[in-house]
């Protein structure tokens, strides 16, 4: 078997998170990604604690299974090699501030020359176009921008981000659709394409639900805690031994959860008949069924309401979902072998596919360990090599 995109050759340029999980993505998808980094350091990440061995376990969790060269794309040399390796690759991925690549006289369309068939995908923070576009932009950056910030958090509470980066990561998972969608267009057209990914853009489009509220309202959407705006119950509620989660998210779920409890005159009370009535009166659902939590264990609680089909579940630190008896069912948690780390856990591939499964292609590269072996098949010679290092072209 082979993977989903395993005749497909990828220039990686990335840097951070969105770029190279980006990329990560299509290497778990079978596609060979060659990370060109600049001399002599490589990649900021590389120099992101925490370390294992002195290898930033931050840049490992995003470049496993790639190939490494050191390249400076400054030098007439390296922006030599750059465009053989142009002209040999399928896809380019790069998250620079916009302007960055056409100032190393790298613009698409030149790009394109070289190679009609590119696939390049720019990811940045704002886009290419627009009144934001030289705006710089890290996660929190656009948290704050998109909106996230102001619907994350306890009601009359300061905003809050959420706790990992997804304007980040929404944008690499975009790029990885972008650049798939892009390569399938490629098969009947004949041509490449350019495609510019705004980490901005992106946490729009994550803000569904509170877009349509508001055009529906046109009411503001401000932060709930753990409680769904259109669903009640739906939130983390506290028992004997700390908060678990539950949703009754139909009123037929909402009758098991009367049933569970015992309690059948609730689904004859009015106030609580329908999903609508339910939301309108969030405050007494809290009320009665907050008492009622409060007064055993949660283990108590998720089993019952398990059992009569409600759905529920506990808030897990990051310990107990790597242990999670599911993640490990589901392959979750992949193990490398790193050259000088050593054996390195990290998240696997979600995807599951029965034809073209996911997998993890190889460990994270060293800065550079692939750099004479890509010069090497591009033509050049060990004597050749040796002077593009003596002079820091790689």
């Amino acid at each position: 078997m082979t993977g989903m995109l395993s005749d497909i050759k990828v220039l990686d340029l990335t840097t951070f998170l969105s770029g190279p999980f980006c990329t990560m993505i299509l290497s778990d998808m079978g596609a060979e990604v060659l990370k060109i980094e600049s001399p002599p350091k490589g990649c900021a990440t590389r120099q992101t604690p925490p370390f294992i061995a002195g290898q930033s376990a931050y840049f490992m969790s995003l470049n496993r299974g790639k190939k490494a060269i050191t390249l400076n794309l400054k030098s007439e040399r390296g922006k030599k090699v750059f465009l053989q390796l142009v002209a040999a690759c399928d896809v380019l991925v790069e998250n620079f501030r916009p302007g960055v690549m056409d100032r190393l006289g790298f613009t698409y369309q030149r790009l394109s020359e070289v190679n009609p068939r590119l696939v390049y995908a720019a990811i940045s923070g704002f886009g290419n176009t627009g009144p934001f576009r030289e705006k710089g932009a890290y996660d929190m950056v656009i948290q704050g921008y998109g909106g996230i910030m102001s619907i994350t958090g306890q009601p009359g509470g300061e905003p809050v981000r959420v706790g990992y980066s997804v304007s980040d990561l929404a944008a690499g998972l975009y790029g990885a659709l972008a650049v798939t969608g892009a390569l399938r267009s490629r098969d009947r057209m004949g041509r490449g394409q350019y495609l510019d990914v705004s980490m901005f853009d992106c946490q729009v489009a994550f803000m569904e639900n509170a877009i349509a509220r508001y055009f529906a309202t046109g009411e503001i959407p401000g932060p709930l805690g753990n409680r769904h705006p259109s669903i009640a119950p739906f939130q983390a509620f506290k028992s004997q031994t700390g908060y678990f989660t539950l949703t009754a998210s139909t009123d037929e779920q909402f009758a098991n959860l009367c049933d569970a409890l015992c309690m059948p005159q609730l689904k004859a009370d009015q106030r609580l008949a329908t999903k609508r009535e339910r939301v309108r009166n969030v405050a007494l659902v809290n009320e009665i069924f907050g008492k009622i939590f409060a007064e055993k264990p949660k283990e108590h609680w998720i089993e019952l309401l398990e059992r009569h089909k409600v759905p529920c579940g506990p808030i897990n630190d990051v310990k107990e979902v790597v242990e999670s008896p599911q993640v490990d069912a589901r392959g979750m948690i992949v193990e490398v072998e790193h050259k000088t780390a050593g054996k390195v856990k990290m998240a696997g591939p979600p995807i599951k596919a029965s034809l073209t499964p996911l997998a993890v292609q190889g460990p994270p590269p060293l800065l550079g360990q692939d750099t004479d072996s890509v010069l090497a098949e591009l033509g050049y010679s060990s004597e050749e090599i040796a002077a593009f290092r003596a002079v820091g072209d790689v």
